[in-house]
């Protein structure tokens, strides 16, 4: 069995395992100012908002058949094959937590490609990246996401913001930001 070792710490990693490209859409959502929240309101508030969120993102998700990859804090890593369902979930979380008495707005990025699929679950890719940094660049509501990604079939409205930087990546992406369509 291949190992690669970390001989010094004692530990071994496990390298013999099938890599497999798939095409996925991935979509990294949080709370915006959940930190300032959680200072101000304290632990046992800042836990009561973490709950109606993440009841908001199950419920959402799991009807449009998107997976939740793995909680990240006051965040979400999504996972979806269809791209329109993904696009939809985010929209529609977004659009929930924004039209409520909600404490805190989400923000949001969504990235769709080849990636690889590692261990059965988990998955390492350029568009995984690039949905997180999207997330972490989008304002208080906001849902941004490359150009690309947008397609007919969604019943969505865009709003173009051209080219923009994206840390960590040498080339510029055509951006837009995401609203559900009126």
């Amino acid at each position: 069995m291949p190992q690669r070792g970390f001989s010094n710490y004692g530990l071994c990693v496990n390298t013999d395992f099938v890599l497999r490209r798939v095409d996925r859409t991935f979509a990294f959502i949080d709370l915006s100012g959940f930190t300032a929240f959680n200072e101000r309101a304290g632990d046992e508030q800042a836990v009561d908002v973490l709950v109606e969120f993440r009841n908001a993102v199950r419920n959402i998700a799991s009807k449009r058949g998107v997976r939740i990859a793995k909680w990240l804090g006051d965040g979400v890593m999504l996972v979806g094959v269809e791209p329109e369902e993904t696009v939809d979930s985010v929209l529609e979380i977004n659009s929930l937590i924004s039209g409520s008495d909600f404490e805190l707005p989400v923000r949001a990025g969504i990235a769709r490609g080849w990636v690889l699929l590692i261990e059965g679950d988990d998955h390492v890719g350029r568009e995984v990246i690039l949905a997180s940094r999207l997330c972490d660049s989008a304002g208080p509501g906001q849902v941004l996401a490359p150009k690309e990604l947008v397609s007919p079939l969604m019943n969505l409205t865009q709003i173009e913001l051209g080219e923009v930087m994206v840390d960590g990546f040498t080339k510029p992406f055509q951006l837009v930001q995401l609203e559900q369509a009126e």
